[in-house]
């Protein structure tokens, strides 16, 4: 899996699902042609659904699915555990007190693209 496919389901996972495919595209600055292409293989590996837009019937809402949840979580998983032999004790408590600016800089460029 390309690492932007893997983080449209990171952004859903985080934020909740129901976005349309233009909002997607927005969030991660790109065109909708490319978000389309990436929600299709995600779709075709079962990782979301598409379901019709109950506002505007000319668009779709995007939706996790148990499979694509698992496949993210089981990957944050992977990477975890690689983190944690890579890195000594102290390092990775450096880490984690970093971790909570980080979200708070995330949230921020969130809710400002």
């Amino acid at each position: 899996m390309h690492p932007s496919h893997f983080a449209v389901l990171n952004h859903m996972v985080r934020l909740g699902d129901g976005r349309t495919p233009a909002e997607l595209a927005s969030a991660f600055q790109v065109t909708r042609a490319t978000m389309s292409h990436t929600l299709a293989l995600l779709d075709r590996r079962g990782f979301i659904r598409l379901a019709a837009n109950e506002r505007d019937a000319r668009s779709k809402r995007v939706f996790l699915t148990e499979d694509g949840r698992r496949f993210r979580n089981d990957a944050i998983g992977a990477v975890e555990a690689m983190v944690r032999q890579v890195f000594d004790p102290q390092t990775l408590d450096h880490l984690a007190a970093a971790l909570p600016h980080l979200q708070a800089i995330r949230k921020r460029l969130d809710e400002n693209r």
